[in-house]
């Protein structure tokens, strides 16, 4: 596995606005501060998040908690250490106050992050930060401040970890996202599954649909407001789509005598890739949302399944068995020929295009074990990332940076759960949620 190799982490902050939460600049940065990492050695970051000043007494329930969220965001990348709270020698008082230096630098603080809360009318949150760099004694760029409501509290402290991530890291952000997924519960045998949604890190859960019927795959919308999923209801598979604001639901393509599954968007959102199973021929067909007209796209005897669009919308990725086992091909995103471009031993399944454009992330069966892996999109450099019993279905972050999918235990007692690793194989977590959890889907980012 090649080893990761950052040669420069560069801090550099500027402005963010996103979402109905506002940004606004607060000081001119004084330019930026370097951080050079090199020979594949990551050593964490040790940074320091005290609690929020509380400018009112509203404000006190939100100054700890959010806070909280930010040291849990960046800690969680596993390109951080929080230094905590008991090795502080500081104490802030104000938000203006002037940084001690001296002190945050004798606990090894390097980077220190400070706050306030503000509760206004209305229960208009205001949150405010700045980024400081110990060692130089400046601060990093323009300070930030976010308002929203008050329910709205977490989300500003993911924006708030993002800001710190993405100029730390030089990577995109992906805290202020969500994931649906399917919520397990019952005996392996007769495991009973419900359409979910919740914060990339396990927060904030909300059912979809009840336990009646069997669900699978769901599959976001690029602007995050409505879900492709694929149901067994009417007794055979059918691919629905869900709007989240109204929780109103179609099925797509319902036609007799066929069987719908693994849906996915386009780029635009105006067109489904979806898997249709006709007079027992597999196919990957396109579906026009708005006029509701279905084009084939392959036409081989194989089984063709489990397609996925480039971000540009030229190509797709997909899934066929027509080598004689399951491997991995693209073609263009009209139709035509297809290319192979999995090489290795063993059945590759699940294919998904990286927001960058870059890699493709797989499931592969290779020797009795399951793995999590990704390729370049010419199927050079494969990486396997994970190993176990039965890991499959990946997903990526926003960022392109990391990927959640189901990890399955073996065993009559076994159960599923969701998982994320950095593109590199490091940082292997469970995310955390309280039950069986399979077929991550991770949102674009929050708007």
């Amino acid at each position: 596995m090649t080893c990761l190799r950052i040669l420069s982490l560069v801090l550099v902050l500027s402005g963010l606005a996103a979402g109905g939460l506002t940004s606004v600049s607060a000081q001119e940065n004084p330019g930026p501060l370097r951080i050079i990492i090199d020979e594949g050695v990551i050593e964490p970051l040790p940074f320091a998040v005290p609690d929020f000043i509380a400018e009112n007494g509203a404000a006190g329930e939100y100054s700890t908690r959010i806070a909280r969220v930010i040291a849990a965001d960046l800690q969680g990348t596993g390109l951080f250490r929080e230094i905590p709270k008991e090795a502080f020698i500081s104490t802030l008082t104000s938000f203006d106050a002037p940084v001690q230096y001296a002190d945050w630098k004798a606990i090894n603080a390097q980077a220190l992050i400070t706050g306030a809360v503000h509760v206004g009318a209305g229960g208009r949150l205001t949150v405010k930060f700045r980024v400081f760099d110990v060692f130089s004694g400046a601060q990093l760029g323009n300070g930030l401040q976010f308002s929203g409501t008050t329910g709205s509290w977490r989300r500003m402290g993911h924006k708030v970890a993002d800001a710190v991530y993405s100029r730390i890291t030089g990577e995109g952000p992906y805290f202020d996202s969500r994931v649906a997924f399917i919520a397990e519960s019952g005996p392996k045998n007769a495991r009973k599954k419900r359409l979910a949604i919740m914060d990339y890190d396990g927060a904030n859960v909300q059912y979809l649909t009840d336990s009646n019927a069997i669900v699978l795959a769901p599959r976001f919308s690029p602007s995050g407001d409505r879900l492709l999923y694929t149901s067994y209801e009417s007794g055979f598979p059918r691919v629905y789509l869900l709007d989240l604001a109204t929780v109103r639901r179609q099925v797509l393509d319902d036609q007799p005598g066929t069987m719908s599954f693994a849906p996915r968007f386009s780029p635009d959102g105006r067109t489904v890739l979806l898997s249709l199973s006709v007079a027992g021929n597999t196919d990957i067909y396109s579906y026009d949302l708005t006029t509701g007209q279905r084009r084939r796209l392959t036409s081989a005897p194989s089984i063709e399944i489990a397609p996925s669009f480039s971000p540009d919308g030229r190509q797709i990725v997909f899934t066929s068995d027509r080598s004689g086992s399951s491997q991995l091909y693209i073609m263009p995103a009209g139709g035509g020929e297809a290319r192979r471009i999995s090489a290795g031993r063993g059945r590759y399944n699940t294919p998904v295009w990286s927001p960058r454009g870059d890699l493709i992330a797989f499931t592969k069966q290779s020797k009795g074990r399951f793995h999590i892996g990704v390729m370049r999109t010419d199927g050079s450099e494969e990486r396997l990332l994970t190993s176990s019993f039965l890991d499959e279905g990946p997903t990526w972050a926003p960022n392109g940076r990391v990927i959640m999918f189901t990890r399955e235990t073996a065993g009559a007692g076994g159960t599923s759960a969701l998982y994320t690793v950095d593109i590199t194989g490091r940082n292997l977590r469970r995310v955390p949620f309280d039950g069986a959890a399979s077929d991550p889907a991770w949102s674009p980012l929050s708007r």
